[in-house]
């Protein structure tokens, strides 16, 4: 393989790190939803942040892709805001 060249199916440097911002994304809500105390409603978000990120896991579009990312953090803050105050 020449330098400079990726193998097909490799993915970009911007790729990638857009990649790992959607993971931890991802990790960050299920930790999130771990912390709230009914095991309904726990389990209603798990299944509802998978089944998000996996119908949306063929996007390509790197302006869609950020547009997404953006709304998962807002929720994510939204979601701990929420956990906080019914804490207190």
């Amino acid at each position: 393989m020449a330098a400079g060249r990726l193998p097909p199916g490799a993915l970009t440097l911007k790729q990638f790190l857009r990649r790992q911002q959607v993971l931890q994304l991802y990790r960050k809500i299920l930790r999130a939803i771990r912390e709230v105390p009914a095991e309904q409603d726990r389990h209603y978000l798990k299944d509802w942040a998978r089944e998000e990120f996996k119908r949306n896991k063929d996007a390509t579009e790197e302006d869609a892709i950020r547009m997404m990312i953006t709304q998962g953090n807002m929720q994510l803050q939204e979601l701990q805001r929420t956990l906080k105050l019914a804490k207190s």
